[in-house]
């Protein structure tokens, strides 16, 4: 049960710190790459991710999307973008900046909806971090240290994948947008979080591209197409075009 907890408790949460950081990235949209803290938080308009596999959460959003945009290949992009937002560019984005992350695993994330329905912040359950050796907070309770960089990108990857995994196929399904092209849009979003993030936060961005090549190689390692490329918010169908040969992100992205 949700409830909230003990301020002095909070001092001993270090993602409320690191969430504090993301917000300021962006003051006009704070909750663009922030995450709550769901014993924090009250249930009104929050909803547990792991419900849009029993429930028809994301239908209901497709069908708003139809209704704004008239077009199902637009609607589906819109669907898995907020999905892929959700799951993998906000914790990309404190990777990228901090080498942290929390758990991004389906059973760990809520959602939030605005006022109009959409989707406007996350949350996680529990706050444990992940985060390198040498990090202030690494043995602190809320916290897990990881060995490497390259352990922390590649723990955080396959927790997406485990997570996106069974949502992109129930978008699939009632919409019939390939699987394939949801993945790539997995690293287009990669690719964009790690570019903008260390623009936002005004620092060099030699880390967090080495830390999103890392999340998509660890990805791909895994036989996910998430370095082939096309429209941002065009989707191949089932069925078409089965021959089409799409271009590859270069491993240098």
């Amino acid at each position: 049960m949700l409830n909230h907890q003990d301020p002095q408790a909070d001092l001993c949460v270090p993602l409320l710190a690191s969430a504090d950081r993301m917000r300021a990235l962006d003051p006009e949209y704070p909750r663009i790459y922030a995450v709550a803290w769901m014993a924090r938080e009250p249930r009104r308009r929050w909803w547990p991710l792991a419900a849009a596999l029993s429930e028809d959460r994301l239908e209901q959003m497709y069908a708003r999307m139809m209704r704004d945009l008239g077009k199902p290949d637009l609607a589906s992009a819109q669907v898995a973008n907020v999905v892929i937002h959700a799951v993998v560019s906000r914790v990309l984005a404190l990777i990228a900046l901090e080498g942290r992350a929390w758990d991004p695993g389906i059973d760990n994330l809520w959602l939030h909806y605005d006022s109009d329905g959409g989707v406007d912040w996350a949350g996680v359950v529990d706050p444990a971090l992940r985060v390198l050796h040498g990090d202030p907070v690494a043995r602190t309770r809320r916290a897990v240290e990881m060995p490497c960089e390259e352990a922390l990108v590649v723990w955080a990857a396959h927790r997406c994948e485990t997570t996106l995994g069974p949502l992109f196929a129930r978008i699939s399904e009632f919409t019939g947008a390939d699987t394939e092209r949801l993945w790539s849009m997995v690293g287009e979003a990669v690719i964009g979080t790690a570019t903008y993030a260390p623009q936002l936060a005004g620092c060099d961005d030699a880390a967090s591209l080495r830390r999103g090549r890392g999340f998509l190689d660890a990805l791909a390692r895994s036989g996910l197409p998430v370095r082939t490329q096309a429209s941002h918010v065009r989707l191949r169908w089932r069925g078409t075009d089965p021959g089409a040969v799409l271009p590859t992100i270069p491993a240098s992205a």
